[in-house]
């Protein structure tokens, strides 16, 4: 009689194949628990959101400063640097230093409302605790951000090739 011996499948399919597989099996699974993680991040700062627009104030400063630097360096209260993550500790945050009233105080600002910020001049600001969401002028003018050159790799080369020459 005939004895065949048959071989699982997987040793037919050939390792190449058995590898790939594998790879897609771990990207798909990473990808699902990437979006399952996207969708709680979203719903929580949707919380954080509304919990800013609740207590939100409107004050009228005067803007002294504004830099981007690391927390720990900004001047804020313990408290704060207290509470903030660790990881973000050393990241570079947008800070405003302005003068509310008779005090000088030291905001941490919105990235998008950063730029819009003038320097030295009075305006309306929607603040949550020391958090800047929104900034207007003062008699409800609209303030638009400086707008930012693009600079091209021509400008970029002549402008090397120019500053080489001046060090000559």
């Amino acid at each position: 009689m005939y004895s065949f011996t048959v071989a699982p499948v997987f040793l037919a399919i050939g390792p190449l194949a058995i590898t790939l597989i594998v790879i897609a099996a771990i990207l798909v699974v990473v990808t699902i628990l990437l979006a399952i993680l996207g969708r709680k991040a979203q719903k929580r700062q949707a919380e954080q959101q509304e919990q800013i627009d609740a207590v939100a104030q409107t004050y009228t400063m005067l803007i002294i400063d504004k830099k981007k630097m690391k927390l720990t360096e900004a001047g804020l209260p313990a408290s704060v640097t207290a509470n903030t993550p660790w990881y973000s500790r050393r990241a570079k945050a947008p800070v405003v230093k302005a003068k509310v009233g008779p005090k000088v105080m030291t905001f941490i600002c919105d990235p998008e409302v950063f730029d819009m910020i003038p320097v030295r001049k009075e305006v309306k600001a929607t603040v949550s605790g020391l958090y800047i969401s929104k900034v207007q002028g003062t008699h409800g003018t609209h303030i638009t951000p400086p707008v930012k050159k693009k600079r091209s790799l021509s400008s970029w080369a002549r402008r090397k090739i120019r500053e080489a020459q001046d060090t000559k």
